[in-house]
Parts: structure tokens; sequence; C-alpha cells
């Protein structure tokens, strides 16, 4: 996996506002605005991978999510509630005086890209997701897949009051094995608030007894270009869940599995992924 650590000195930084709260990006390249949204336990970083490549052909934005790195860190889990996690997308949007972009999220950052596009389909061109399923779909297996019931218990745990007391950085930066990344990871959560991180799960993550109607997927639908890329050994999202997904779909959808990547597919297959990025925007 190829890194590029001058990717720090490479990027512009800045901030967008949304009702007050600051939230720190960089940006890279020129062309139609591109947005990457990152998961947890990560920052902008997260797409070292992608954002040089992509940046040739668009004006790639990489987010810090609130909570995150440079980004404001509200108190309190309601501050974390997905209809204000996507006003923070929209609001980066219109801060580059844009009505719509193309969005890729991955993990949380790819629960946000699906809110976003279900919620405000006029201002997202087309979604890619990495390694996070439909919310639906995620719904559907918590429910009736007891093997994605037992993987999920980490999330549980997340939701538990004191949960961010029996978290460290260095936990958090166990599954990092390049050390120059992990002290960029390091210097990152050494600004970020693990309080914050965790109630992404406490205000948006299914909670027990999990239910499922299908009744309801015909409100998330989906009417944009999809391109959905999942490392299949991702222990946490299993694939099972990636089944029936073209259900929720009005357009063209795309599905490239990667065998050997987990679920930080987009640094586990760094050029593949990248590669699928470019030729699925480029067709």
């Amino acid at each position: 996996m190829m890194e590029n650590i001058d990717l720090f000195e490479q990027v512009e930084h800045g901030y967008a506002n949304n009702d007050g709260l600051k939230l720190h990006y960089v940006t890279m390249g020129s062309g139609p605005l591109l947005i990457m949204i990152h998961g947890f336990p990560e920052f902008w970083y997260s797409w070292r991978g992608q954002i040089p490549a992509l940046a040739q052909h668009f004006r790639v934005v990489a987010l810090d999510l609130r909570g995150y790195n440079r980004s404001d860190k509200p108190k309190g889990v309601d501050q974390y509630k997905m209809a204000l996690l996507v006003s923070d997308i929209v609001a980066l949007i219109h801060h580059f005086g844009q009505e719509k972009a193309i969005i890729v999220g991955h993990d949380w950052g790819g629960m946000i890209s699906w809110a976003t596009a279900i919620f405000h389909p006029e201002m997202v061109e087309r979604l890619i997701i990495c390694n996070l399923p439909h919310p639906r779909a995620l719904a559907r297996e918590l429910a009736h897949n007891s093997q994605q019931q037992q993987n999920s218990q980490y999330a549980r745990n997340f939701q538990e009051e004191d949960a961010h007391k029996h978290i460290t950085v260095d936990g958090l930066l166990e599954w990092i094995a390049d050390p120059a990344v992990r002290q960029r990871y390091r210097e990152a959560h050494g600004r970020s608030d693990i309080e914050a991180m965790l109630n992404y799960y406490k205000a948006n993550y299914p909670r027990e007894p999990y239910e499922y109607t299908e009744a309801e997927g015909s409100k998330q639908l989906i009417r944009m270009p999809v391109l959905m890329i999942h490392g299949l050994d991702d222990w946490a999202l299993l694939p099972g869940a990636l089944n029936d997904t073209w259900q929720w779909m009005e357009r063209d959808f795309t599905l490239v599995t990667i065998p050997d990547a987990g679920h930080f597919v987009q640094q586990d297959a760094s050029e593949l992924v990248t590669r699928s990025m470019l030729m699925w925007l480029h067709r």
C-alpha cells in the first residue's frame, strides 16, 4: 500500500461554518466539487490514497467530521444526530458556492452520505460508498442475521454511557501498521474528542431490539447513480448486507467487492479503490 506522507504539505486547509460550528477541511485540485467524508476513528487523512489522483479531475474537499481533529467538538449526544451531520455536508457544499456535489463516504461518513442522498437528493450529483451498507440493509441484517448481531457488539459497547473512559488513543491506532501514518493519526486524535466520536453510535446506531420492516425502505430510495466499494474481509459490516441493495436504487448501481480488503478498504486496496472511482466517474 502506497502512503503519501507529503500530502500534508500539498493540500490547502480551510474552515466552513454551519450555524456557528466550524468544520475543518482540506482541499486540492479544481473542477467539479467532490466531497470526501471519513468514518470512525479517522480524519480527513483517511483518503490519502485517493486525494491526489482525484484532484487531477475534481475540486476535492476532505472533511474532518465534527468531533474530529481540527473541527469543532460540540458537547452532548444530540449534537451528533444524523440531521445535524447531514446539515454539515449541506453547509460545506454551500461554502464552496455550489448547489450539488459528488459525495464519497466511508463508515460513518458512508452513513452520512446515504442520509444526504436520501434527504437532499437534489444536492448529490453522484454517490460513492466505501464499506457501509444502505441503512435499510444494515437494519435488515441486524434484525435477522445473528452473526451480524454478534459482530456489532462493539457498537453496543460504544453506546454505553461511559464508554469513552475505556478507550485510549493507542487503542484506536492498533489497526495502523505504518509508523509514519500512525503518528499522523496520533496527532489528530490528540486534537479529537473520543466521547464525541462515540456519540455517533449513541445518537444513530440501531439499538436492540432490532426491527426491520420492508415498507420503510420505500422512503429511502436513492435517486442518483451509486458506486459501492466493499472490502469483503470487513468483520464489523458483513457482506450479507450487500444483498438486494438494488431494490433501493432508482438509478444505475455499481458494486465492486474486494476479497482481500477489510473495513478500511480505501487504504487496504488503495490503488484499486482509486482506479475504480476514476473509471466510474469518467464513464
